[in-house]
């Protein structure tokens, strides 16, 4: 649905008034693929501060910096609609993990948190000077816990979700481009469906977005996924599915199934859409495998180490009590500790939550956990309404915070062909910005913001792993973020040129 009122997303510094005559930059000799799906063409892009002012069959002009492309591929710098690199940017803001896989622009505030009060981490931010360019949600989960305190196990009155709409408000005048959740997480987990239609309701009369890390990636998939419809079609929003998966193995091979009620949808009128990061493997919390939060349920630990994770699939990322056991998978670790998997697996969430209640605010544990199968990743990337994303953190265990959007292009577009280079280009770049709501960025063209990527698309490819998760990619040979360079022979370059990005009305 559109929106009722119309909003564009514009950057907090202000677009630099430059003639097309004034000394810029041309990127020559160069396969221009524009970021708009069509087949790539040879020509120059030239820019004049933050700004592209020519494409195509374009000459320097005199006091131009000439850049030779030396015939690879100019894109679109790529649009990560769902990332938490925002996390660690105050302390690594030339952003290695984004800017070395061709990342311009990062999307925060996902899975229902975000840094609160949103106007004081949009100048806090603005001060340090990223490298990046960063937009944010409010996160239902951050509003949640501010008016339930630690009395979030339950459903919240109807008091107390005027509360959360008057904060959520506060957040999307800060310029949030919506709202987002994270309904298997603790708190946004205990709120029911009125609730959220609420605040999502709230997000569309400011002209905002919803997306959400749904209430089920595995038990509840179908449930979940009708939630996200109704919230759409009710509040009369955009809706977008967060990393999009089929996280059980009885759901494996069911893509079909899901495609079909995503389409009804559509063609209802309902604008749902999805992003997706291409691996088997998330990254999350083990306390999340237990949906009912019974973590001494042995039935259900057994349930999850049958039909969801393996113990040899389950990698323990991060374990402050013992940490021996980083690195380590439950199998492992249930040798080591000679006992049966199940027990370790509901042992180690007890060991974590009694060193989480002595250290508060810090975390305790992390899982890069295997629950997808391989085909079913290849179609949900195909679908016409899913745009590529991370999910990934600049200091994360998980590799997609290095290598997601070139993984991407080397083993699904060159080495298995799953899709064209520019179709996939289109998914890393105007689909996102469309997606998100985000003007002036995503495509090539005279009048957008030169976010560039120049990409060797016969070398391309991720090398980060579980094993060694920030080992940047290969075949990223230079980035610009608003017409300056951030990254250029395998090193950043501290410009800090990018910007942070608010939704405000047109």
């Amino acid at each position: 649905m559109i929106a009722p009122r119309s909003w564009v997303l514009v950057a907090v510094i202000a677009l630099a008034a430059c003639g097309p005559s004034a000394p810029g930059t041309t990127i020559t000799n160069v396969r221009i693929i524009d970021g708009t799906g069509t087949p790539a063409v040879a020509g120059s892009v030239r820019f004049i501060g933050d700004s592209i002012v020519a494409v195509g069959d374009v000459r320097p002009a005199r006091g131009d910096s000439v850049i030779d492309g030396g015939g690879l591929v100019l894109a679109p710098g790529f649009i990560d609609t769902h990332s938490h690199h925002t996390g660690d940017l105050l302390d690594l803001p030339e952003a290695l993990g984004a800017v070395s896989q061709g990342i311009t622009t990062i999307v925060g505030g996902n899975d229902g948190s975000h840094a609160y009060p949103l106007a004081a981490a949009i100048d806090t931010l603005g001060k340090v000077g990223p490298s990046i360019n960063v937009a944010y949600y409010a996160g239902h989960g951050t509003i949640r816990r501010l008016v339930m305190g630690e009395d979030f196990k339950r459903h919240a009155t109807p008091a107390e979700v005027d509360s959360m709409k008057v904060l959520l408000k506060q957040e999307l005048d800060a310029g949030a481009l919506g709202l987002s959740t994270g309904l298997e997480y603790d708190p946004g987990i205990y709120s029911d469906r009125a609730e959220v239609l609420a605040l999502a309701k709230v997000t569309a009369a400011a002209g905002g977005r919803y997306i959400s890390h749904i209430r089920s990636e595995d038990r509840d998939f179908w449930a979940a996924i009708d939630e996200i419809i109704t919230i759409g079609r009710e509040a009369r929003l955009p809706v977008q599915i967060s990393h999009v998966k089929l996280a059980m193995l009885p759901l494996w091979g069911r893509t079909d199934s899901l495609f079909t009620l995503l389409e009804a949808a559509r063609a209802s009128g309902v604008d749902i859409t999805a992003d997706i990061y291409p691996y088997p493997y998330w990254q999350s919390t083990l306390t999340v495998l237990f949906p009912a939060r019974d973590f001494a349920d042995r039935a259900e630990a057994n349930k999850v180490l049958r039909e969801i994770a393996k113990p040899e699939g389950l990698l323990i990322g991060n374990f402050a009590a013992n940490t021996a056991y980083q690195g380590k998978t439950v199998a492992e670790i249930a040798v080591m500790r000679r006992e049966d998997a199940a027990s370790t697996l509901m042992g180690l969430i007890r060991e974590a939550l009694a060193w989480e209640k002595a250290n508060p605010g810090r975390d305790g544990e992390s899982v890069v956990a295997t629950s997808m199968d391989e085909p079913d990743i290849v179609k949900l990337m195909q679908w016409d309404q899913t745009n590529f994303c991370s999910d990934g953190s600049l200091d994360g265990a998980h590799p997609r915070g290095f290598g997601a959007f070139t993984r991407v292009l080397g083993r699904y577009v060159r080495e298995q062909k799953v899709m064209p280079l520019e179709t996939a280009i289109m998914k890393m770049t105007s689909l996102s910005a469309a997606h998100v709501g985000i003007e002036r960025r995503g495509t090539i063209a005279p009048g957008q913001f030169a976010d560039l990527v120049l990409v060797d698309p016969a070398t391309v490819i991720d090398n980060a792993t579980p094993a060694a998760p920030h080992l940047v990619s290969t075949g990223i040979m230079r980035v610009w973020v608003n017409g300056r360079t951030v990254w250029q022979d395998g090193k950043t370059v501290a410009s800090r040129s990018g910007r942070v990005l608010q939704r405000q009305e047109r």
